[in-house]
């Protein structure tokens, strides 16, 4: 079996939000797979600065572009930019996200509404302005990043949570739609990601909810990321794809025996 399937040789790939973290890792995946790639960032000098540290780590083509993703005609623009420059868009990772945390008495109305434009507004709008010219050659690849906090409850995350599921539910709205055009959406679902901005303890959050017991990194996601962009998933579309280490499949072992014995105790 050739792994050339997983090349993506002369694609051209847009991830957005991919100047650093979940979103820089997946494009340099997508480069070292052979695709060119585009990143942006709200901040100029960060969506330049990560495309050149792009291209000399790979020696992909690539560029960065300042955009809004809330806003629908600079979309708009930034797909026409990337068309312009290299002529065609392939694959699109909607990769951008924001999270507010406050309980659901305390969130104020500005705070849900920028989570949901950011997250679940966002990716519909990119989708849609890529999927039309994708159309022309003949389809491509669209990758939206959910989270498992679309799929478990949990306090403190109302907006985060409900902008999630939401991407969910629209990607595989849109893979029905889009199948005629040979465009696939799928969406992923990382869970405890171990990454320079990780501002919690994360061996404790994995000690009572994760079955593997491991640390995911961004290599996890990226490589789910070129997977689902390669023809290797020519096949695959309007699929869920959790990256958790089994958090959504349910409890660890060890904490399962603790809660069984917990229950035998409170029986004698």
């Amino acid at each position: 079996m050739s792994l050339d399937v997983f090349k993506l040789d002369g694609r051209v790939a847009l991830i957005t939000g991919g100047n650093r973290g979940l979103g820089f890792a997946m494009a340099q995946a997508l480069a070292d797979a052979g695709a060119n790639v585009v990143v942006t960032s709200r901040q100029e000098d960060r969506a330049m600065k990560s495309a050149a540290t792009l291209a000399t780590i790979t020696g992909q083509r690539t560029l960065g572009i300042a955009v809004n993703i809330t806003d629908a005609a600079q979309i708009e623009s930034m797909i026409q930019t990337v068309v312009n420059e290299f002529g065609r868009i392939d694959i699109l990772v909607n990769n951008a996200g924001i999270n507010i945390r406050k309980p659901v008495e305390e969130l104020d109305e500005a705070s849900w509404d920028l989570v949901q434009d950011t997250n679940l507004k966002a990716p519909f709008l990119c989708s849609r302005a890529a999927a039309r010219h994708m159309k022309e050659h003949g389809g491509g690849s669209i990758v939206n990043c959910a989270s498992i906090a679309g799929i478990n409850a949990g306090a403190g995350l109302a907006s985060y949570r409900a902008s999630k599921a939401a991407v969910i539910h629209l990607s595989r709205s849109m893979a029905i739609d889009l199948a005629q055009y040979q465009i696939r959406v799928n969406c992923i679902a990382p869970g405890q990601i171990q990454t320079g901005m990780t501002s919690y303890d994360l061996d404790a959050v994995i000690r009572f909810t994760q079955p593997l017991q491991r640390h995911g990194g961004t290599d996890d996601v990226a490589n789910a990321v070129v997977y689902l962009a390669s023809d290797r998933s020519a096949q695959v579309t309007g699929i869920l794809l959790p990256i958790d280490g089994g958090t959504t499949a349910g409890p660890p072992a060890s904490q399962l025996k603790l809660m069984l014995g917990a229950a035998s105790e409170r029986q004698e």
